[in-house]
């Protein structure tokens, strides 16, 4: 009997290849201030609606962890089709809490919020300082209970977030 994986192993390959490209653009941005292609974005929004029409939300169960993390991360970078990023959040909600991360759907909570002009409920969209090139989370709905929020999604506190957010971009910058 074929397994998931083995069924939609053209989709996975085709969300791990997008990936690629998406993370190889967003490099060269964060490296060398290339600009980001909007062009990368349209088109793998363009497949990512193609295979949720097709299989659904891409859960680990369909497609395993790797390639579902991956296509959640397409998914964030699809600022221009806000009403498909809110669509995934819907479905990524429904979803049994053992076939999706809950920290996607948090960040992806706070990406759609971002877009709707709303404060954030998890602290995971920032901004960066252009004096001092450190990132400025953007403003937080009940702020006092963000760690608790954060907490129950896995996620680390916001101070921490900040500090590993702000040295991992420093070392991208230096080339490590």
């Amino acid at each position: 009997m074929e397994t998931p994986q083995e069924k939609y192993k053209a989709i996975i390959d085709d969300i791990n290849e997008m990936h690629r490209v998406d993370q190889e653009m967003r490099s060269m941005y964060m490296k060398d201030g290339v600009e980001i292609d909007d062009n990368v974005d349209l088109e793998n929004t363009k497949r990512a609606k193609e295979i949720v029409e097709e299989i659904g939300y891409p859960t680990i169960s369909k497609v395993g962890k790797e390639a579902s993390y991956n296509f959640w991360i397409l998914v964030q970078h699809a600022d221009h089709d806000k009403e498909f990023q809110k669509y995934c959040l819907g479905l990524m909600r429904e979803i049994f809490k053992e076939d999706i991360e809950q920290s996607n759907i948090a960040y992806l909570e706070d990406r759609v919020r971002l877009g709707e002009g709303r404060p954030l409920l998890y602290g995971t969209q920032y901004r960066i300082d252009k004096d001092t090139d450190e990132m400025i989370i953007l403003p937080i709905e009940d702020e006092e209970n963000v760690d608790k929020r954060r907490a129950e999604v896995g996620l680390p506190p916001l101070k921490e977030y900040v500090e590993m957010s702000n040295r991992k971009r420093r070392e991208i910058k230096r080339g490590e």
